[in-house]
């Protein structure tokens, strides 16, 4: 065990020849590695020869005057990638993390206004010590190449290597405006609507129609890649939109927007709060699950 301890500590490369190596496979060239790294070409190009010869393997093809990555130093990079990524978040977490810090969370734009956002305040007062930074992600992606503890994701929480608490599930019903269609139709005459698609769910008006006992064929329609914008062009008559209950109350209230199916709300999925199994949990998001646990009653009725 001894010497295999040490043969891994003879093996693990310097710190700055692996952040040269990783730069070059994000970044392309060695001139932008240098800039960001803040040296010279040819201290880059040293690193990178260090790098090889402590591995004693061939990293990099030297092609007229352009340093190109092998396949195999691609893929040992992204691992680097992803080691000094959690050597960030971990130097963070230790400096932060003394009962309070921020917490990096991705939310879906749409249920983070209308859902999380309101409710809020009322983690702030409970733990103003906390700082709750947002930004928006449309679609699932790896923690290890991003700097979120958390994140909002709608659908099955099937993130591998994470785990999952529900918010709230979601029912979707098809409104249009009355202009288009007057009265509700049965789902299969639906089919003949001009149907408005959201980029991140492609299964939802396919799902959406098999929870009728109709196949849905081939839909064509106009795609869009947020609920706000499937609302605006809803409201303008383009065409049918398959909304969540929740984001249409106010229009559906005021007449402009009107159910276009006689089939009723359908649940296709949910949303939950996802975060990373394999590192340390920081004290600000166990404060914000622990709270949202509190938050997350499925019948509770979203705040207006």
């Amino acid at each position: 065990m001894r010497n295999e301890n040490e043969l891994a500590r003879r093996l693990l490369p310097p710190l700055p020849a692996l952040r040269a190596l990783e730069a070059l496979e994000r970044l392309g060239s060695a001139t932008a590695v240098a800039r960001e790294l803040d040296l010279t070409q040819s201290a880059v190009s040293r690193q990178l020869v260090t790098l090889e010869a402590q591995l004693g393997v061939t990293l990099i093809h030297r092609e007229r005057k352009r340093l190109v990555l092998t396949d195999e130093a691609r893929a040992y990079a992204a691992t680097v990638r992803e080691a000094l990524n959690r050597l960030s978040e971990a130097a963070l977490t230790l400096r932060g993390d003394r009962g309070g810090g921020a917490l990096s969370l991705a939310i879906l734009p749409s249920f983070g206004m209308r859902w999380l956002v309101p409710r809020l305040p009322d983690f702030t007062r409970r733990h103003p010590e906390v700082t709750v930074n947002m930004t928006t992600r449309l679609r699932p992606f790896r923690f290890a190449d991003e700097s979120f503890d958390a994140a909002i994701h709608f659908g099955a929480p099937d993130w591998p290597g994470t785990d999952h608490l529900l918010l709230k599930t979601e029912r979707v019903l098809p409104l249009a405006s009355p202009s288009l269609v007057p009265a509700p139709l049965p789902p299969e005459k639906l089919r003949a609507q001009p149907l408005l698609h959201i980029q991140t769910r492609p299964e939802a008006w396919p799902n959406w129609f098999a929870a009728q006992g109709v196949a849905s064929g081939s839909l064509s329609g106009a795609q869009f890649d947020q609920f706000t914008t499937i609302l605006q062009a809803a409201l303008h008559g383009l065409g049918v939109a398959l909304m969540p209950d929740y984001l249409a109350e106010t229009e559906r209230a005021a007449g402009r927007l009107v159910p276009a199916s006689t089939a009723p709300p359908v649940t296709l999925g949910g949303y939950h709060l996802v975060w990373p199994t394999g590192r340390p949990m920081p004290s600000a998001l166990r404060h914000f699950r622990d709270w949202l646990a509190t938050q997350a009653e499925d019948d509770d009725p979203l705040p207006r």
